[in-house]
């Protein structure tokens, strides 16, 4: 399953608790794990290190086979494991607190019970705080074993799980778990505040009232189209980067992981993108979610406060503006894929086009949820009035490229949409009227990017007017109706999208430099939008073909990372990835109400 010690990107599977994540993999192991918040220093960070990376470890100890699942509705996952000698299931979970008793901080819940014949089980447990550059001391406290790292601190657990022997290095232990048998482990965690120890009995109940909840959650998705247990289980991943405690949204919970094996191309992903969430919010909308859409709506206007009427790229999840970027030293990286980086240099960057999806998503927002008060409506006009000062200046574009600025069409067409929607929400008396600046700076926009931005040789429009290549980016101009969808212009992009950056159902972002060295995978949330726009172009069939493609391309329980190699179904970059699960969500919606 493993090579040289990794798992492959696929093998994996995430449990969270609204606050973090960790992932699982097909063999039993936490590889990755961040404490106490979804930005914060790993605790487990194997995958990114299988010589010293720490990791939770549960699994038989002779030869095996596995099958997983999440429970129907569920974040909750279970692992059957099969051995010559018998059968056991592993139930995990990341519980979610109980607000009426003394709960742990964080908890990581470990349940296994014996299906059939006898398994011999083993764990360990080898905590690696901040990729190891944190003193680590465990102790046995009158029966309790206690990890503690600085202000950060862990409980084990283990009810019919063997005698616990504790070590420098961590913590183990094994047991057989013969049919009927019932135990479990526990890693209860605190940051700076008392630590919690977790019996069984209420280890199990955790684990149920967490399943109760996202059961719960769940059933309330409003999509009843052929693809419902695709879109749920995506909704469910976006829930999971929903960070509860402000409402931000994250991009992905890991950092580093490759787009291309061995390469260069690792980025932190741990933040929130402007961009990334109010496309979340609209997909969140689209399912009927408004109560986070309208959590997200007041953390967006919580973090800009400070920067309006220029908005960042990126977020911290508590709303402050992100760290610069670094390099871990020493850390090899998945698969020797390295450097291993912390915070993302995109920050400081110029994206013009996330000014067009904050905007749209406001005005989705207040359309179909929310009241917005008048002092917000001033703060957002003025971000309006940048856009239409600034819009004409060169910016790094959608795919944050690390070469020189250009005058990308993507961006242009995506200044139009920000203009447009605040005369729309002006016309609605939730802006103050500025119509007349918005109105005329949009109209030069929009003619900036039919005349410059449409290559009539390429049949298309181009990534910009200075770079006759094809742009998957272009795909959202159908997508967010900066172009009529079924317009010749946009049917020919569609069209040279797909001769150009298409290998099968997988489509490329680009084929052109970008300051960095080549190689990368297929884009998934692009593939995605290509089948949202045939579908909106009125090319059912072709969309639900493709669709079906690529709901095939997903890992055995659902999920999809940033990129896929099309040549061999593997996985690349951060994982799971919100862009593509919310882009799966879109393309499900669109083709459904195209069918419709």
């Amino acid at each position: 399953m493993r090579i040289n010690g990794y798992a492959p990107i696929r093998d994996y599977a995430v449990i969270g608790d609204g606050r973090t994540t960790a992932l699982v993999a097909r063999d039993g192991a936490i590889d990755w794990l961040c404490l106490p918040d979804a930005d914060s220093p790993p605790v487990f960070d194997r995958i990114l290190d299988s010589d010293e990376g720490g990791a939770f470890q549960l699994q038989p100890v002779d030869e095996f086979e596995t099958e997983r699942r999440y429970r129907e509705g569920s974040n909750v996952l279970e692992t059957v494991f099969r051995t010559a000698a018998g059968s056991v299931r592993v139930t995990d979970a990341m519980t979610c607190a109980d607000r009426t008793v003394s709960s742990p901080m964080r908890q990581v819940v470990r349940l296994v019970e014996g299906l059939s014949g006898r398994v011999q089980m083993r764990w360990t447990i080898a905590p690696r705080f901040d990729f190891g550059r944190q003193r680590v001391r465990i102790d046995d406290r009158g029966g309790h074993i206690v990890v503690q790292a600085g202000r950060n601190a862990l409980a084990l657990g283990a009810w019919g799980a063997g005698d616990p022997a504790a070590s420098p290095d961590g913590i183990s232990g094994e047991f057989l778990a013969e049919h009927g048998h019932h135990g479990g482990l526990s890693l209860a965690s605190a940051h700076g505040e008392p630590l919690v120890f977790a019996g069984f009995d209420h280890a199990r109940e955790a684990l149920d009232r967490t399943d109760r909840f996202w059961r719960e959650w769940s059933a309330r998705a409003e999509y009843d189209g052929p693809w419902r247990e695709a879109v749920v289980r995506s909704a469910l991943v976006l829930k999971l980067l929903v960070y509860s405690p402000s409402g931000a949204i994250v991009a992905a919970p890991t950092t580093s992981l490759p787009e291309r094996i061995g390469g260069e191309r690792n980025w932190d992903y741990r933040f929130t993108w402007l961009r990334d969430a109010s496309w979340t919010l609209d997909a969140l909308l689209r399912l009927g979610y408004d109560e986070e859409a309208k959590a997200f709506f007041w953390w967006l206007m919580h973090a800009t406060r400070l920067t309006q009427p220029e908005l960042h790229v990126l977020y911290r999840i508590d709303g402050g503006v992100q760290r610069r970027e670094r390099e871990i030293d020493g850390a090899p990286g998945y698969r020797s894929s390295a450097p291993v980086r912390v915070g993302n240099g995109a920050a400081s960057q110029v994206q013009l086009d996330l000014y067009g999806s904050v905007l749209d998503g406001i005005a989705r927002y207040a359309d179909e949820v929310g009241r917005i008060d008048g002092d917000t409506g001033k703060e957002l006009a003025k971000v309006a009035d940048y856009v239409a000062k600034i819009w004409r200046e060169p910016d790094c574009g959608i795919w944050e490229i690390r070469s020189e600025p250009a005058h990308y069409t993507q961006s242009k067409a995506m200044c139009w949409l920000a203009l447009h929607q605040a005369s729309h929400l002006a016309e609605q008396g939730v802006l103050p009227d500025h119509r007349e600046t918005w109105d005329r700076a949009a109209e030069e926009a929009k003619r900036f990017y039919d005349e410059h931005g449409w290559d009539e040789e390429l049949g298309s429009y181009v990534r910009a007017p200075n770079l006759r290549e094809l742009d998957a980016s272009l795909l959202t101009l159908s997508l967010l109706d900066c172009m009529d969808p079924r317009s010749e212009r946009m049917v020919r992009t569609i069209d040279a999208v797909r001769r150009h950056l298409a290998e099968g159902p997988f489509v490329y972002r680009y084929r052109g430099g970008d300051g960095l060295p080549q190689g990368e995978g297929a884009f998934l949330a692009c593939s995605f939008w290509l089948a949202a726009a045939l579908a909106r172009a009125g090319r059912g069939a072709e969309a639900v073909e493709l669709m079906e493609q690529l709901l095939a391309a997903g890992n055995d329980v659902g999920l999809y990372s940033e990129e896929i190699d099309p040549g061999t179904g593997e996985f690349l970059g951060n994982f799971p990835q919100g862009l593509t699960h919310l882009a799966l969500v879109n393309a499900a919606v669109a083709i459904t109400e195209a069918d419709e």
